[in-house]
């Protein structure tokens, strides 16, 4: 079975896992600060060290262990759906990824011609999205979404 996603303190103090666009940096620093001292220097899901996940080979006897032994306290964090597939959209479609790429390089040009959608200028930097024609479904009639 295994604990996919499940990312745990160096001290095994805490046991987290991770649900995509729930803080999951945040927590994940936060867990490197209590050990550490200091937060990582980056994008903690590029931490190679300072804290055991599950992707890492040599992390998951242990994590494995803390887990099945109720060693740590254990905790996830959820959100409302709806600011999760928003927050979604800004940064895998809006937004421009740290490669310097789009995360789906041709959809920009499909959703703008297709469905009118501007995602927030030539870059897509500026964090809104807007539908600017009146789509043809009921539910989709005069819809805009801004991020926050």
């Amino acid at each position: 079975m295994g604990f996919p996603g499940t990312w745990m303190t160096e001290s095994e103090s805490v046991v987290y896992r991770v649900v995509p666009k729930c803080a999951c940096s945040t927590i994940g620093q936060i867990m490197f600060y209590s050990d550490h001292g200091e937060f990582f220097d980056g994008d903690i899901h590029d931490a190679k060290s300072g804290m055991h996940k599950w992707a890492h080979d040599d992390s998951q006897p242990l994590i494995t262990r803390n887990v099945e032994n109720h060693k740590s306290y254990a905790f996830t964090c959820v959100r409302n759906p709806y600011t999760r597939i928003l927050s979604s959209f800004f940064d895998k479609i809006c937004g421009i990824q740290r490669n310097g790429r789009r995360y789906r390089g041709n959809l920009v040009p499909l959703l703008v011609q297709k469905y009118g959608i501007e995602v927030g200028g030539d870059d897509g930097k500026q964090g809104v999205a807007r539908w600017t024609r009146t789509s043809t479904g009921p539910r989709n009639r005069g819809m805009s979404a801004r991020s926050s």
